[in-house]
């Protein structure tokens, strides 16, 4: 098979392009621009293309399938060439399905914790040597690649976003997999600028449910309220498997699972990560793991990457950074960290970094949301604001928004690093929020502060 790449450089894409060149197809692709590590892994592997741009000459009748990216334009020279010609053009998600309609489709869906659960799936099944296709939303301890396909194996575990599929096809990505065991983990609406409604977010969850084969199952978080009523009120002939938080315990910062054969300390800490552990186990189970299994393999699980990672322990302070940006996740991981470490002084800070971070209108979606920090900061840049033409946010709409009397709010760079160098990190916990880095924050410089 000749694929050819529109642009090939994206996170899930030069990720799909690897797996394919692994199963020995043909691959060539385009980029106007590509950043590490996309950059070095496809120079790796001999798939970088020779220079940026578009190069409509390289279109041919050859090809075998066009993959079109999320960042291409509809405009764009290769795109116009793929479709005068007839070529095939697939969507990252329709590749995918085309890639797995023959397997059984796990599929895992949600606002949060799609990430977290996929790969703990992926980390029980691999200590187990249960080999599986995968496609995971994040680089994975002890996995090369984040897309894995071959002929062979009978499962497929995709995490199903419900971000659009193409430039030219406007559907989430989950609505085109049609999976045979799905999970839906929680419902909060993000993604603003795509989803203008609460309603129209929610509806895209109803499609999902109702994408799933018939005789396929939904193992559902009922202890989310819209969750439960979307998979409640689905006519679809699935069978529905509820899930809710298991019993644990928090003892001297580690945290304790209740299991069968007794409290069982494991990596992960949070009531939202544990809830992620439960819907894990159920689809686990589904595939043929046993839950005294799935209880050995766990307990090694460390997380997936950029959630909630600890870069730094001493005896009396410790720091943890998550890509957390939206409202739900900030108030999850605030409050856990709280919950693991509730005798220390808690340091909350979040950049406001996203299109729907930074609007006014959403901002509004914050409220309460670092409430469980002793200390709570607000970083975000005007600059950005400007950039992203959205109308200017005032410090004073960012106070009110989250609530807080006392929050402290940083538009400059500088400003926010020299207020946190200041501080006495003695019996604390550092919390930092962002899909960002607050402006050139050199996290290695954090650890060295802390650390004295």
């Amino acid at each position: 098979m000749k694929i050819h790449f529109i642009a090939i450089g994206g996170s899930a894409m030069h990720n799909l392009a690897l797996a394919l060149h692994h199963k020995g197809y043909t691959i060539s692709g385009s980029d106007d621009v590509i950043y590490e590590p996309s950059k070095g892994r496809l120079k790796d592997k001999g798939l970088l293309p020779e220079a940026f741009g578009w190069f409509p000459e390289k279109l041919h009748n050859d090809l075998d399938a066009v993959v079109l990216g999320m960042h291409a334009k509809a405009d764009n020279p290769e795109l116009l060439k793929a479709q005068e010609l007839g070529l095939k053009i697939y969507s990252y998600p329709e590749f995918l399905y085309e890639q797995s309609k023959n397997k059984t489709r796990v599929v895992i869906g949600g606002s949060h914790g799609k990430t977290t659960i996929t790969s703990m799936i992926l980390h029980v099944l691999n200590y187990h040597d249960i080999k599986v296709d995968y496609m995971v939303g994040a680089q994975l301890d002890g996995f090369d690649c984040m897309v894995h396909l071959t002929e062979e194996n009978d499962f497929i575990i995709l995490e199903g976003d419900e971000y659009l599929s193409s430039p030219i096809d406007r559907r989430p990505k989950f609505h085109l997999y049609k999976p045979n065991i799905a999970l839906l983990s929680g419902i909060a609406w993000d993604h603003i600028n795509v989803f203008p409604t609460f309603e129209n977010y929610v509806t895209q969850f109803q499609i999902f449910v109702d994408s799933i084969v018939k005789g396929g199952s939904i193992t559902y978080n009922e202890e989310d309220i819209e969750v439960k009523r979307v998979v409640e009120a689905s006519e679809n002939t699935i069978r529905k498997l509820a899930y809710t938080t298991p019993e644990y315990s928090v003892e001297n910062g580690q945290t304790l699972l209740q299991t069968p054969e007794g409290p069982m300390p494991i990596e992960i800490f949070g009531k939202h990560n544990l809830s992620n552990l439960a819907g894990a186990k159920w689809i686990c189970q589904n595939m043929g793991v046993d839950e005294n299994d799935f209880y050995e393999a766990i307990d090694s699980f460390k997380g997936a990457s950029k959630r909630l990672e600890k870069i730094m322990e001493s005896p009396t302070s410790v720091a943890y950074k998550d890509f957390a940006h939206s409202p739900s996740k900030v108030a999850a991981t605030t409050k856990a960290v709280k919950e693991q470490y509730p005798n220390r002084k808690l340091i909350a800070c979040l950049e406001l970094h996203t299109y729907s971070s930074l609007n006014a209108e959403f901002l509004k979606e914050y409220k309460g949301a670092l409430s469980d920090a002793d200390e709570a900061i607000v970083f975000y840049s005007p600059h950005a604001v400007k950039i992203k033409q959205l109308d200017e946010v005032s410090e004073k709409q960012i106070a009110a928004a989250f609530n807080r009397d006392d929050l402290k709010i940083f538009t400059n760079p500088e400003g926010f690093k020299e207020n946190l160098f200041g501080k006495d990190f003695t019996n604390s916990t550092l919390l930092l929020m962002s899909s960002g880095n607050y402006g050139g924050l050199d996290f290695d410089e954090v650890k060295e502060l802390m650390q004295h």
